[in-house]
């Protein structure tokens, strides 16, 4: 079996049998897009601080040796009360931490990639990567 379908079988075919003698409680979810408390504050700034890099990069030189790009990168990130929003963006606003290295001469290159960054309640900076 792949690996999806051990992870199937396991999640939905053999569902765990209930504990009559620890319920869990039910948690009511709110999904209006943004957070359940006021967050406006200073203190929530490493909420804003939040930016993911949605990078879709590609180009190529055809036969007659034009260039062709292809830049669908969006950005996206929090409001003042926790809402989302991607906005576009473009591989030039990418943080130098990101891995991509567009090559001087145009030829085949695709880079596909999130990167997210952050800045935490000390203005520390982190950020992480997935390629795919």
């Amino acid at each position: 079996m792949s690996p999806m379908e051990r992870l199937y079988d396991i999640t939905f075919r053999n569902p765990p049998e209930p504990q009559a003698s620890n319920p869990i409680p039910l948690v009511r979810v709110q999904a209006d897009e943004q957070a359940d408390i006021d967050i406006s504050g200073d203190a929530f700034d490493f909420v804003r601080s939040i930016r993911v890099y949605h990078i879709e990069y590609s180009q190529y030189e055809n036969r007659d040796g034009t260039c062709h790009h292809s830049d669908l990168t969006r950005l996206g990130s929090y409001g003042v009360q926790g809402d989302y929003r991607w906005t576009r963006s473009n591989v030039g606003q990418v943080p130098a931490a990101a891995g991509l290295s567009i090559p001087d001469r145009c030829g085949s290159y695709l880079y596909r990639s999130v990167f997210v960054d952050w800045r935490d309640n000390a203005g520390s900076y982190g950020f992480e990567e997935v390629h795919y």
